[in-house]
C-alpha cells in the first residue's frame, strides 16, 4: 500500500517530529546540538523555512516552522538528516541509519493552534521530566520566545509578535502562557495529528485544507472531500498569510 503523501502548503504553519530510529539518541554530546542547529539554521534560510520554534531532545526533534513552498519542509530534513548522519556516523565511528525514515508532521491552524503548538514542543523537556522549567533546557526555542535570548534561528511568526507592541512586553506575555500546563486532551490532539499527518485546527481549517488539497486531512473521513462551502485554494493562502 503506498504511503501518504504528507499535507503541505506554502506558509501554513508545520508542526513536525522527527525520531531516531527504534526511539534510540540521536545526540551524544553538546557539540551534536550545536552542529545540529546550525545546519538547521543554514539549510531553512537555503530552502525558505522560517523556524518559529524548536526543541531537540536526546531521540527527536521538534520543529514547528512556515515554509514559501509546499516541497520547502521536505527538502529541508533531507538535507539536514543527511548531513547530520554523515557527522555522527564519521564522528563515532558507525554506520547505518539514525533516523525513524519520514519524519510525520500536521498542518497547524495558526489563530487557533499555533501558540498552543509552540508551548507543546517547548514544554517537551517539562513533560519528559528532564527539567523543572523551560528555561532550564538549553535546546530549545524558549529562551528566545520567552526570554529574548539571541537566536539567529528564531523567525518569530505574526501571531507571537501580536502578543505586544515592544520585544520585552511580548516576552512577558509569552511566559505567562507556560504558568500553567498544557491540556492533556490538546496533548493527545496536537501527538494524535501529528503522528497521522492530519490538519491540527478546527473543522473550517480541515475542510479548507481538504479542499485545497484533494484528499483526507482528519481521521475518519473516506473518499475525496466535496468541494461545497470552503474557499479555494487561493482563498485559504491569503487567509492564511
Amino acid at each position: 500500500m503506498p504511503r501518504r503523501a504528507r499535507l503541505a502548503l506554502p506558509n501554513i504553519p508545520l508542526h513536525l517530529i522527527q525520531r531516531g530510529n527504534n526511539r534510540q539518541a540521536c545526540f551524544f554530546s553538546d557539540e551534536d546540538y550545536r552542529f545540529y542547529l546550525d545546519w538547521l539554521a543554514e539549510h531553512a534560510g537555503k530552502t525558505g523555512c522560517q523556524v518559529h520554534a524548536y526543541v531537540l531532545m536526546t531521540n527527536h526533534v521538534h520543529l514547528l516552522l512556515s515554509a514559501e513552498t509546499a516541497q520547502a519542509a521536505g527538502a529541508l530534513m533531507k538535507a539536514l538528516g543527511q548531513r547530520y548522519v554523515q557527522y555522527v556516523n564519521r564522528t563515532y565511528r558507525r554506520s547505518g541509519t539514525l533516523w525513524e525514515g519520514r519524519f510525520r508532521s500536521c498542518l497547524t491552524q495558526d489563530e487557533t493552534y499555533l501558540l498552543a503548538c509552540q508551548r507543546y514542543i517547548e514544554l517537551n523537556p517539562v513533560r519528559a521530566g528532564m527539567v523543572a522549567q523551560p528555561a532550564d533546557y538549553r535546546w530549545s526555542s524558549y529562551r528566545a520566545n520567552a526570554q529574548g535570548e539571541a537566536d539567529g534561528l528564531v523567525r518569530p511568526h505574526s501571531l507571537y509578535t501580536a502578543l505586544g507592541a515592544e520585544a520585552m512586553s511580548r516576552q512577558a506575555t509569552y511566559r505567562e502562557l507556560f504558568r500553567y500546563e498544557l491540556e492533556p486532551g490538546l496533548v493527545d490532539e496536537i501527538r494524535r495529528a501529528t503522528n497521522g499527518n492530519f490538519a491540527l485546527g478546527d473543522a473550517r481549517f480541515a475542510a479548507q485544507i481538504s479542499v485545497a488539497l484533494g484528499r483526507r486531512v482528519t481521521p475518519g473521513q473516506s473518499g475525496r472531500p466535496r468541494k461545497s462551502p470552503a474557499p479555494a485554494r487561493e482563498d485559504l493562502l491569503t487567509q492564511q498569510t
